[in-house]
Order: C-alpha cells, then sequence, then structure tokens
C-alpha cells in the first residue's frame, strides 16, 4: 500500500492540475451515469457532482484540519489551482465573449426585465438571510446577497470591495445551494408553472440566473428548451457581475452607513 501511495504521489506531484481535470471528468461521468440509470435523468448529472463535490470537500476538510477542503489532501493539491480565481474568472470572461447583443433582444421586453428582477431579487433575498443571521457590515451583506445571486457574482463582486475569504466562500456557498435547487425543482416546477416552450424559458432563464442550475434543470425538463434558457442566465451572470459590486454595493452603503 504505502508504495502505491509513493506511486500515486510521483505520478500526480508535477501533474496536479492534469490529474485533477481527469479527476473531475472521470466524477462526472459516473454522476451523469446515476443520474441517467438511477433517477432516470429527474435528478440533473450536474446537481449529483455538485453534491459529490461538497462531500468531497467537507472530508478533505476533516481529514487534514485545513481550509481549502479536498486540496489539502497532498494527492489532490491540484484542486486548489483548478479551483481558484484564475479559471474562474477564465469561466466569466469566456462566457462573455460568447454573448451577442443582438441575442439578447430575441427575449424581448419581458427577458429583459427577467433579468433585471431576477438579478435584484436574488440579491434582496440573499441580504436578507445574512442579516437574519447576524450579519451587518456592509461588505458582507452585499457579498452574500451576490452569492444569491449566482456563486460566480458572489466571489466577484466580494473580491472587488475587499470581502474577507470566509464571507466569499460563504456567498459561494449560498449560490451554489441556489444553483442545486434550481437543478432538482425545475423539472418537478415545470408543468404547473408553464414552463413547456421557449419564451417561458427565456423568462425562467433571466429570473432563476445560475446558468449551470437553469441548463441541468431544463435538460431534465426538455432538451429542447435549454438553449433559450441559458441565453438569458448567461446574460444574467454577467448582469450581476456589473452591478453587484457596484449599484448594489452603493445602495447597500445609503441604507447600513
Amino acid at each position: 500500500m504505502d508504495q502505491i501511495n509513493v506511486f500515486l504521489m510521483e505520478l500526480t506531484k508535477p501533474r496536479g492540475l492534469i490529474f485533477a481535470f481527469v479527476f473531475v471528468g472521470a466524477l462526472t461521468w459516473l454522476c451523469y451515469a446515476f443520474s441517467d440509470k438511477i433517477t432516470r435523468g429527474r435528478v440533473h448529472g450536474s446537481a449529483v457532482a455538485i453534491v459529490i463535490g461538497l462531500i468531497l470537500a467537507f472530508v478533505g476538510g476533516m481529514l487534514t484540519n485545513g481550509k481549502r477542503g479536498i486540496a489539502d489532501v497532498p494527492l489532490f493539491a491540484g484542486f486548489a489551482l483548478m479551483g481558484g480565481a484564475m479559471l474562474r474568472d477564465f469561466c466569466i470572461i469566456s462566457t462573455a465573449y460568447g454573448v451577442r447583443l443582438e441575442e439578447l433582444k430575441k427575449a424581448g421586453l419581458a427577458g429583459v426585465l427577467s433579468l433585471v428582477i431576477g438579478t435584484f431579487v436574488a440579491f434582496v433575498v440573499g441580504v436578507v438571510i445574512a442579516y437574519a443571521f447576524g450579519y451587518r457590515g456592509t461588505v458582507d451583506l452585499t457579498t452574500i446577497g451576490a452569492g444569491a445571486v449566482t456563486f460566480i457574482v458572489g466571489p466577484v463582486t466580494g473580491t472587488a470591495i475587499g470581502a474577507s475569504s470566509d464571507i466569499i466562500a460563504l456567498s459561494i456557498a449560498a449560490g451554489v445551494v441556489k444553483s442545486i435547487a434550481v437543478m432538482i425543482l425545475t423539472p418537478l416546477l415545470a408543468k404547473p408553472f408553464g414552463l413547456t416552450n421557449p419564451a417561458a424559458a427565456m423568462v425562467y432563464g433571466g429570473l432563476m440566473g445560475t446558468t449551470s442550475g437553469t441548463a441541468a434543470g431544463l435538460a431534465a425538463t426538455d432538451a429542447r428548451l435549454v438553449p433559450y434558457g441559458a441565453l438569458t442566465a448567461t446574460f444574467y451572470t454577467g448582469f450581476g457581475c456589473l452591478v453587484c459590486p457596484s449599484v448594489c454595493y452603493i445602495i447597500m452603503r445609503t441604507i447600513f452607513g
């Protein structure tokens, strides 16, 4: 066993990031297989993967008394880079490059309004919950509220306005919980909410945001709706990254001082 551990460390230590990608790829494949075979597509593979990822992060932190989750285990040190700010910001930029303003116009006034309403409602809900749990600082409330918008908007906002790492982590957790909830509840509530056509999917994407949650939830509902919901959800993330560190932060400073 010791020889196996030594061999794995020698193999992965200089290739930590590559190993992280390989591990995540294999885990994602297994999660999608589980979704298809066990849940019959009712719980999307992305939701299963996120839950397992959170469990692994918790176990890694508990085993090592560390602060970086699974990355504190030497074998999985590459996850610190893979899950760090550099690749996160790269994802934001690459997503933004794929956006076309003329495509947003196809969503019409309803799509634009859903984008604005969805962003600010999620932010307000996040702020209210944070305030209820005892957070009073303007930076803390703004960062957690931004996390309720999406788990990308939270850390972007927190970094911009100087939030602590603990608050940024909490904002990511809020966004992840929202994403998982959207993934799971979308197929269950699709018919009662009339989520059966492209126009409704566009409005839904603008209201919910969280591109991963919306796309996965719509995929489990009707794969034909995914491009429409993802269209406005993509703009939602960009819009949130724009207004949360600026407009929302100014509003919070005016209210809380």
